[in-house]
């Protein structure tokens, strides 16, 4: 199997470092999405965590990626003529956003919704991303706060762009008919690919008997359900729920799992560049995969 050797840069060792330990305390054999949990979020080393520029226009910047907001500023103009009308058919005047990246969509959220919103509270993981979001919205730091985790009810509306794709997946391979989960192991001082024989399976049948490898996104369906659940509990204890806005690119179920989809999404970026290695530069790129919606 494929293996990718350790990193002179101090930063990376370290958290080639941690995944190694990570292997080790799990028996030798780490999931996937426990890797990928680790590359993009380990605390002060993951992609996400650490201080790389990730959002830009051109790898000239040093970034690796652009969304939609740093593009053009009615993409959250447009969005805001949405989010204004679930504000007022919800009867509250809270916005969340998940993974605000550089802060541009909350700024042009703002702008746009004016005093619409009276609180706009921003869950991020990432401290370097906060920093680059306090700066970008010192204009509204008096509507804006920012945590870690969500409390046990919310109500308001929910935004998140590209966030979903973020989340940590499964990767699931059959070869020769038989299902296995995709890990990796720690031999030779390299992280190489491992397979094991798993009861995991997509949700549906994949067609044929070719060789197929594919995600799972048990972390995202789950992450859909918790937002249910605290806008709900929120709806039945104060009488006022929400709604969510999740913007991404991806499939529905029946076209995500098409027999010729036989490579999966699985896709990394850097320095404006796609490639389908997650296994080197860990903690320098980003780690993708398309949505099932």
């Amino acid at each position: 199997m494929d293996s990718r050797q350790l990193s002179d840069d101090p930063g990376q060792q370290a958290l080639y470092t941690l995944i190694q330990r990570s292997i080790d305390r799990a028996g030798g054999w780490l999931g996937f999405d426990r890797f990928m949990a680790l590359a993009l979020y380990a605390p002060g080393l993951g992609y996400y965590a650490n201080q790389l520029r990730k959002f830009g226009t051109t790898p000239q910047s040093g970034s690796d990626f652009v969304t939609a907001p740093e593009l053009s500023k009615w993409f959250g103009r447009t969005l805001a003529n949405q989010v204004a009308e679930a504000l007022k058919e919800t009867h509250t005047d809270t916005v969340w956003e998940f993974g605000a990246g550089s802060g541009a969509l909350a700024l042009q959220l703002l702008e746009a919704l004016g005093d619409k919103v009276k609180c706009y509270t921003i869950v991020d993981v990432s401290g370097s991303l906060r920093a680059r979001q306090q700066t970008t919205l010192a204009a509204y730091i008096d509507k804006v706060q920012w945590v870690d985790a969500l409390p046990d009810q919310i109500s308001g509306v929910v935004v998140g762009n590209e966030v979903l794709d973020a989340m940590p997946v499964q990767l699931l391979h059959r070869k020769n008919g038989t299902w296995y989960e995709r890990g990796l192991v720690w031999e030779m001082q390299a992280l190489r690919w491992n397979d094991r024989v798993t009861d995991a399976r997509p949700p549906i049948e994949i067609e044929g008997d070719h060789d197929y490898l594919t995600e799972i996104h048990l972390q995202a369906h789950a992450f859909i359900q918790t937002l249910a659940d605290r806008l709900l509990a929120s709806k039945e204890s104060t009488g006022k729920g929400g709604a969510v806005f999740l913007i991404d690119y991806g499939f529905p179920e029946h076209e995500y799992f098409h027999p010729q989809r036989h490579m999966g999404t699985l896709m990394c970026h850097q320095l404006h560049r796609a490639d389908p290695d997650p296994l080197s530069d860990v903690g320098a790129k980003d780690i993708t995969a398309h949505v099932d919606f």
